[in-house]
Formats: C-alpha cells, sequence, structure tokens
C-alpha cells in the first residue's frame, strides 16, 4: 500500500509540472512576471497586494489570482483597487494547482498585463509542494508567528526566492522576533535568497520590495526582446488548451 500511495502521489505531482510549464509558457510569451505568494494564514498578504499595486499604479499593469478555501472577500479587496482579480475557490484543497492557475489564466488580459500576482492558499504545507508554473515563489512570515518557521517548514522557505518579514511595523512589540534569526534559518537550507522586512500598515520596505518586482520585470522583458530577436516561436499561444 504505500508503494501504491507514493506511485499515485508522483503521477499527480508530475502532472501539475506539466501543466505549469504551460503556464510558465502563457507568462512568457507576453513577458509578463508571475510571483506565487505564500505564507500561513492571517501574515498579511493581501494587504501587501493592496499596498503592492497602488505602489506600482502607473508603473505597471497588474492582475491578482487570488485562492482560498472559501468566499471571495480577498478578491473583492483587490478589485476595490482598480485591478483585476480572479478567485479560486478551492473547497478542501489547501493549496492552488496548475491546473486552477490555468482557468484563470483565461480570465485575465495576459497582453496587457506586467505582473501576475498568484495569492496562494494560506498554508506552510501543501503549497510548497505544487508548482505554478511562476517565475518566483516569495514566501512571508509575519512577526506575531515567531522566527522558528523557515526551521519547522524547511520545504517551503528553502525554495522561496524571496523571504518577506511581514507586519515589521510590529518588531518594537515582539522583541523576541529577530529578523538575524530569520535569516539564519534560511541560509541553513542553502537559500541565499534576499530577505526583506516590510509593513503593509508604515511603507516599511515596500521601496526595496518594489524594487525587487521592478528587477524581475525588466528581466522579463529582457528575455522576450531576445526571443524576438532571434525569431523564437512562441511556446503556446493563449486559449490553446492544455
Amino acid at each position: 500500500m504505500p508503494t501504491h500511495t507514493i506511485t499515485v502521489m508522483r503521477g499527480i505531482l508530475d502532472q501539475n509540472e506539466e501543466q505549469a510549464a504551460h503556464n510558465r509558457a502563457h507568462f512568457d510569451e507576453h513577458g509578463v512576471f508571475a510571483v506565487n505568494l505564500m505564507s500561513a494564514p492571517g501574515s498579511g498578504k493581501t494587504a501587501l497586494l493592496e499596498r503592492t499595486i497602488d505602489a506600482l499604479a502607473g508603473r505597471f499593469a497588474c492582475a491578482v489570482i487570488e485562492g482560498d478555501l472559501e468566499t471571495d472577500n480577498d478578491a473583492r479587496r483587490i478589485r476595490r483597487h482598480g485591478v483585476p482579480a480572479i478567485q479560486i475557490t478551492t473547497g478542501s484543497t489547501c493549496h492552488l494547482d496548475a491546473a486552477m492557475v490555468h482557468d484563470a489564466l483565461h480570465h485575465l488580459p495576459l497582453a496587457g498585463l506586467d505582473v501576475v500576482f498568484i495569492e496562494n492558499v494560506g498554508n506552510l504545507v501543501c503549497p510548497a509542494s505544487f508548482s505554478l508554473g511562476t517565475h518566483a515563489d516569495v514566501t512571508l512570515i509575519s512577526v506575531p508567528e515567531g522566527e522558528d518557521k523557515p526551521s519547522k517548514y524547511p520545504v517551503m522557505f528553502r525554495s522561496a526566492g524571496l523571504v518577506l518579514v511581514s507586519k515589521a511595523d510590529l518588531l518594537p512589540v515582539f522583541e523576541e522576533f529577530s529578523v538575524s534569526a530569520v535569516t539564519e534559518q534560511v541560509r541553513a537550507l542553502a537559500n541565499r535568497a534576499p530577505i526583506l522586512a516590510v509593513s503593509s500598515k508604515t511603507g516599511l520596505g515596500i521601496g526595496a520590495w518594489i524594487d525587487w518586482i521592478a528587477a524581475q520585470v525588466a528581466a522579463r522583458r529582457a528575455l522576450r526582446e531576445v526571443a524576438n530577436t532571434r525569431g523564437d516561436a512562441p511556446a503556446v499561444a493563449v486559449g490553446a488548451s492544455s
């Protein structure tokens, strides 16, 4: 029975990887930078997105894919900032997968976008195992959660391309929380990703976060220019079936 279970799980993950590659082709065709935001519930992902969208206004065109077990509360919050937001309600599933994201992409105007943010279901376990086809995984750890999350959830933090210490305005209150300790734990996982302390409430660190996004967008555009110069055919057309 254990062998059978492992085989089935491996098949599920392989199928997801194929769909994730298809999603990546959608993004790459249009030079869109796609980022997967992951964290525990209540870490401030939606608040960060709201602050980020306002900061990027007039500079980059953004859209958001929201993942939650129930309700479209977060998507409605995002739409109030004037950007498209697609809600994925997963029911009992504790993560987004590539097929869910693929369906959502067909409701977004990718041709007119620079950045797509995917806010994954609040969970530090399951989302780490399912690729979505994004270019970067960004993991949040909020100050009230405690500094030990990278050690407790190594799979999530080992693959992060950027770690954001959110709700950093609370650092003076939670004196036992150490950003340096978070950094040490992430480095112990052989991950050299940048680690930024940010506050959606005060704006602390938001400039550095925006600079990181801008650099990623520029990199995607440069790659697309190279592909266009070489005359490379697009890997997939938006609207193509998976």
